[in-house]
């Protein structure tokens, strides 16, 4: 069976997702853009059937979150928007489907469902990498030290390094 061109390409798919605390999510304006719906039509689609999104599928960001996450997109134009975002888990992302309840819908769930294995297979494998790393730390001496520390630091995920603050401060 020949393989079917995907609707959405990963990769745009997979720099949707963030990671907010602890959990691999999406944004819900990303979500309805990806849907080819408003964000105010996939709010009120959700609102409508709340009981199918428990708190570990979906959840509103803090406004420091929210800022936070302004702060890493620098080229966002979101707007001015009332209220932070909500943000949807992989099992909330999956209810949508059945909630928007289109032939896109499905389709764009099928493609998003798709990148969270992918990037589950790209962790699995810098886990191994990591392993085999550690395999070669003990192998050889002190005299490449540096060079592990360089790569353990590249490998480490970027919202765990602490961020340089950018700006002026003028004392008052």
């Amino acid at each position: 069976m020949a393989e079917q061109k995907s609707l959405i390409p990963i990769e745009r798919i997979e720099r949707a997702i963030f990671l907010i605390r602890g959990q691999k999510v999406m944004l819900d304006f990303d979500l309805a853009a990806l849907y080819g719906v408003e964000t105010k039509v996939l709010i009120q689609a959700i609102k409508r059937n709340q009981d199918r999104f428990p708190k570990d599928f979906m959840f509103q960001l803090t406004n420091d979150e929210f800022s936070n996450l302004r702060s890493q997109i620098v080229t966002s134009s979101w707007g001015g928007r009332r209220y932070p975002p909500y943000v949807f888990t992989e099992q909330g992302i999956a209810m949508l489907s059945s909630v928007l309840n289109s032939k896109r819908a499905i389709k764009v769930n099928i493609e998003i469902m798709r990148a969270f294995v992918h990037l589950r297979q790209l962790l699995a494998s810098n886990e191994e990498l990591a392993r085999k790393l550690e395999a070669l730390e003990k192998k050889y001496d002190a005299q490449f030290k540096i060079v592990f520390e360089a790569i353990r630091e590249l490998m480490e995920p970027s919202e765990t390094k602490a961020k340089p603050k950018i700006g002026f401060l003028a004392d008052r």
